[in-house]
C-alpha cells in the first residue's frame, strides 16, 4: 500500500510523504485498497487525486491536491 501522509515543513509550509507500507493501524484510513492515510492528514487530502505517471526521466506518484494555493517546483510541498 502507498502511505500518504502531510507534514509540516517544505519550501511551502507542508509537505508530501509518500513511502510504501505493508501495515496499517485501526486509526488509518484506507482508500480503494491501496491508499494508506491518517486522520490528521486527511482534510489536507480531501479531493486529491493520486496518480503514478512513468516517464523519460523516471517514475514518480503526482498528487493534484484541489486544496493547494500553491507549490514549489519539486512538486513535494504546498501552501493552503
Amino acid at each position: 500500500m502507498l502511505r500518504v501522509t502531510v507534514d509540516g515543513g517544505g519550501c511551502s509550509g507542508f509537505q508530501y510523504r509518500l513511502t510504501l507500507t505493508e501495515d496499517h493501524t485501526s486509526q488509518d484510513i484506507i482508500f480503494a485498497e491501496t491508499v494508506v492515510t491518517d486522520d490528521i492528514s486527511l482534510p489536507f487530502l480531501a479531493g486529491s487525486v493520486i496518480k503514478f505517471e512513468e516517464g523519460l526521466i523516471g517514475s514518480e506518484f503526482k498528487i493534484e491536491n484541489p486544496n493547494a494555493k500553491s507549490g514549489c517546483g519539486c512538486g513535494t510541498s504546498f501552501s493552503m
